[in-house]
């Protein structure tokens, strides 16, 4: 993947990573005009598109950590977060958890179903509404909930540890100002599509 030159978006020509891509990731397809019949299409430079780029970091940081989950407690990602977001916020209901994830509804129903079946998750009824069902750990869950969390974080320091304290806070509100423009982006294609 090549880094944009700082002024222009575009690779320096200077740039070694422009020549070959870093270790362990996979060289570029070449580019192909009109690759399909009916000639050119649009263009979508993924190294600079950032959805694409936020989704692929986004999937190689959860795997990482799912290596560790998966083979002790044969747990897969969507149960992890599952479990990562209710031992932070004990007695959410299944869609809160998926409004907190931004998972899908069905994806998040069948993790709550499979860790309640494996006595990781307790379900109850709300105090305020004996309509509303609400989730937290069990003891077991709890118990694995221990030992991935500190993994998870020991992760993430190591993923940080190159980046200096106030590009982590520049980072960290990037993000918050990114969650922000992605809802009201959002909004306005929904009211357009209307």
């Amino acid at each position: 993947m090549t880094r944009p030159n700082s002024h222009s978006g575009a690779p320096a020509p200077s740039d070694p990573a422009a020549a070959e891509p870093p270790s362990g990731r996979p060289a570029a397809a070449p580019a192909r005009a009109g690759a399909r019949a009916g000639g050119r299409h649009a263009e979508l430079d993924l190294d600079h598109f950032l959805p694409y780029r936020l989704s692929v970091l986004s999937n190689r940081v959860s795997g990482a950590i799912a290596r560790v989950y998966s083979q002790r407690y044969a747990l897969s990602v969507t149960e992890w977060r599952v479990m990562a977001v209710l031992g932070r916020f004990p007695g959410l209901s299944a869609n809160e958890v998926a409004q907190r994830t931004a998972m899908d509804k069905v994806a998040v129903s069948r993790a709550v179903a499979r860790l309640t079946e494996a006595g990781r998750l307790e379900r109850d009824t709300h105090d305020d509404d004996r309509r509303r069902s609400v989730l937290q750990l069990s003891p077991d869950g709890y118990k694995i909930y221990d030992e991935v969390a500190p993994m998870a974080l020991a992760f993430e320091q190591r993923l940080l540890a190159g980046i200096e304290t106030v590009e982590r806070e520049a980072l960290f509100r990037l993000l918050d100002r990114l969650d922000e423009l992605e809802m009201q982006a959002e909004a306005e294609m929904a009211a357009e599509t209307r």
